[in-house]
């Protein structure tokens, strides 16, 4: 099964893995962590040693690069992000390598109680010969995104190691933050200098994705009235008991995660933090359509000015700030870049599928922002958590298709 992108793909994914770069939501810094910036300096040092043009580190975190064309065509963008996601333990990965899986369930040496099971992911039992990589069992494995790292890095690679290749100009990016919604500086358009580009940052193969939520993220904010507990009656009011009213009467059986799926979206309390005297409680907000994204912080506010008014002496503020909107709304006006990405998973005898992204990416905001961007396979499964893992083999059908794809791009 061994294809020339096989063992570079595993070196690099093993080694990338292996480096802390989880995000911080609460940090105000870009990058959000310092940690971020061992990637990224090793990015853009390893892009300098295999000879890419245009080479730098901006001040906002992002890693750019080009390759140079070889023929006339549109200048072409692929980017990957280098944070990990903040829900689950990122530090100390540990990644390894099964080679030749054999189809059966797979344990972790670090929980030994955990176990990824063929049975329950269905995926996992195509895979019998691939060579898997996992995490060790306590950790996330950072597969998202460091498989699109990966596959970018090796296909910048083997372009500039092939001359031959018709291609017109391929300009890389490598962004922080993005697991935090915050990957896409206001400046990184206007300096990708990219007609449009593809996010490596999906899921199973063949997956082209052009649709994403639309999101919006909220904080409300319960200010109670504080006074000795001994002395409280009638005069204290508990901003822990209205903070969890609020929760109580959102909708529990409808509209959160754990119960929606498809095209649903959805009202997630994500952090709820303080005491008697303040609550802070953060949601996200997801819908794939504008008018139901309104229509869910509407719906917010509404429980929150309905809590408020059972209790006139407390101070309840909801504030709501986008974040990205489906990219959808602008692709669909020229899909130029969804059918190149879907013909040349074809070329490499892939189906292509597109489904509705249940998330966004980094692509969501380029998109918006001018940048047609839709996103790209890599293979990973079980993102945000223990069970993490992704197939070499499928990591390679990606970079396969990247490079197909900077090929047809050029025969326009």
């Amino acid at each position: 099964m061994q294809n020339p992108f096989d063992q570079e793909l595993q070196d690099r994914l093993v080694r990338y893995a292996a480096i802390d770069s989880q995000s911080d939501e609460t940090a105000p810094a870009s990058p959000s962590t310092a940690c971020q910036f061992d990637m990224l300096h090793l990015l853009r040092d390893e892009l300098v040693e295999m000879g890419a043009q245009d080479v730098e580190l901006t001040d906002y975190g992002v890693v750019l690069a080009t390759i140079p064309g070889t023929a006339p065509g549109p200048t072409v963008g692929f980017l990957a992000h280098v944070d990990t996601a903040p829900q689950f333990n990122a530090s100390g990965v540990k990644p390894r390598v099964i080679s030749g899986y054999n189809g059966g369930d797979i344990t972790f040496p670090d929980d030994p109680a955990l176990v990824l099971s063929p049975a329950e992911h269905p995926y996992l039992a195509e895979k019998i010969g691939h060579d898997l990589i996992t995490a060790s069992g306590t950790t996330l494995l950072g597969a998202d995104d460091k498989a699109g790292v990966a596959i970018v890095m090796t296909m910048a690679r083997h372009l500039l190691n092939n001359p031959d290749i018709a291609r017109g100009p391929i300009r890389v990016a490598f962004t922080p933050d993005e697991e935090i919604g915050r990957g896409v500086s206001e400046r990184l358009p206007a300096d990708l200098r990219a007609d449009f580009a593809y996010t490596l940052d999906g899921g199973q193969v063949g997956e082209i994705e052009y649709e994403s939520f639309s999101a919006d993220r909220a904080v409300v904010t319960v200010t109670g009235v504080s006074i000795h507990p001994g002395w409280a009656k009638e005069k204290m009011v508990n901003a822990i008991h209205l903070a969890s009213k609020i929760v109580q009467t959102l909708p529990q059986a409808t509209m959160t995660p754990e119960t929606t799926d498809g095209r649903d979206g959805f009202i997630h309390a994500t952090d709820m933090e303080g005491g008697s005297s303040q609550m802070v409680i953060k949601f996200i907000l997801r819908d794939f359509e504008r008018d139901g994204l309104a229509a869910k912080g509407e719906l917010l506010r509404q429980v929150c000015a309905v809590v408020q008014t059972g209790e006139p002496r407390a101070t309840i503020k909801c504030e709501i700030y986008p974040q990205y909107r489906n990219m959808r709304y602008w692709l669909e006006k020229d899909m130029t870049p969804v059918d190149l990405a879907r013909a040349a998973a074809k070329a490499e005898g892939v189906e292509p599928i597109s489904v509705p992204i249940r998330g966004g990416t980094d692509g969501s905001r380029l998109t918006e922002m001018g940048v047609p961007t839709p996103n790209v396979f890599t293979g990973m499964q079980c993102i945000h958590g223990p069970l993490e893992w992704i197939s070499v083999q499928d990591m390679a059908t990606a970079t396969r298709t990247c490079v197909t794809l900077a090929q047809m791009a050029a025969k326009g």
